[in-house]
Formats: structure tokens, sequence, C-alpha cells
């Protein structure tokens, strides 16, 4: 054999298994408890990345949380203060009602070809109701009070959010049909349109 020839060249012994194996380097060989300690440690490793992962991810969550409730809040009180100026606005007071009222009546009784008491009483009836916007902006404020409970209570509360956002808008609507100035037009107007980026901000909440 190629060793035997070796051997006898060089003038050495042939090579055995045993020396073989004394070589440093032919065959490594690793502790079990060496294996144990690195698995070990590799736990360890994902574990502790896994946890600062996931705080971090809790951390994000809460801040993003924060600002959505920020936004929110900010929204419901500019409707709550829309609701204030049209509850103050101008057309709202008595005597300018009384006024309409009294052009529409003569304007009905200029346009009917004989006067009719009933009539006359049912259309008055209607022009005043038609011109109170109390019970909108009642529920209106209710409604801001309920939004408010909810973002506080730091629960999933989007579907409860996603309804008020449409009970506001109801309102909203009405008051804008029920507006009888300009002033109250386009104070409607712009809490409609603060109502919607309230109902665009609540698709954001769980």
């Amino acid at each position: 054999s190629v060793a035997t020839e070796l051997s006898k060249k060089f003038g050495a012994a042939p090579p055995t298994v045993d020396g073989l194996l004394a070589i440093r380097g032919v065959i490594e060989t690793s502790e079990p408890e060496d294996d144990e300690q690195e698995r070990k440690a590799a736990e360890i490793a994902i574990a502790s990345a896994f946890d600062e992962a996931l705080a971090g991810l809790v951390e994000m969550r809460r801040r993003e949380g924060a600002a959505l409730r920020d936004i929110l809040s900010t929204r419901l009180q500019e409707v709550e203060q829309l609701a204030a100026r049209a509850d103050k606005a101008p057309g709202r007071h008595p005597v300018a009602i009384k006024a309409r009222l009294a052009d529409q009546i003569a304007t009905l009784l200029d346009t009917s070809d004989r006067f009719d008491q009933d009539r006359l009483h049912q259309e008055a009836l209607m022009i005043a109701t038609r011109a109170d916007i109390r019970e909108e902006l009642d529920r209106i404020a209710a409604h801001v009070t309920q939004a408010r409970e909810l973002i506080g209570k730091g629960e999933a509360v989007g579907r409860r959010l996603d309804f008020l956002a449409q009970e506001f808008n109801r309102e909203v609507n009405t008051t804008c049909s029920k507006a009888n100035d300009l002033e109250l037009t386009n104070i409607g107007l712009e809490m409609k349109s603060v109502v919607e980026q309230f109902r665009e901000q609540v698709q954001n909440v769980e």
C-alpha cells in the first residue's frame, strides 16, 4: 500500500489509527455541557430580542393611540364650539324667528284665495317647528359627552364611536336643512366638515 511504501522509503513506522487520532485537529469533539450552554445562550438572546421588539411595538401603539385620542378630542371640541355658535346665531333669536314667521304668513295670506284659519295655524306651526334647532343641538351635545366617555375608556370602542359619528352626521344634516339664514348655514357646513374628519379618524380606532 501507499502507507507501506512511504514507511519503507523514509524508514518510519507504518501509520496507525491511534497515531492519526493523536494528531490535533484531525477529529474535534465538543462536550455536551458546552452544547447545552450555547443552546441556553441562544434561547436567552432570542427571548431578549423578542421582548425588546414587543416592547417597541407596544410603545408605538401607545403613542399612536394617544395621538389619535388627542385628534378625536380636538374634533369634538370643535363640534361643541360650532354648536354653541349656532345656538347664539342671530337667526335663532325669537324676534328674528317671529319676523320671518310673520313674513311667511303674510305671503301665505296674499297668495290664498280665501282665508283658512286651520291652514294658517298649521302653516305657522310648521314654520316655527322647522326654524327650531334646539333638539338637534341638545342631541349633538349629548353625543359629544358620550364620545368623550368612550375615548377615555382605553378599550375597543371603534364600533360605538362609528355609530356616534353617524348620529352626529344625522343631526348636523337636519340642522343644515333647518338653517334659515346665511350664518347658521355656514356654521352647519363647518360642523359637517368637522364631523366628517371625526368619522375618518374613528376608522383607525379598534
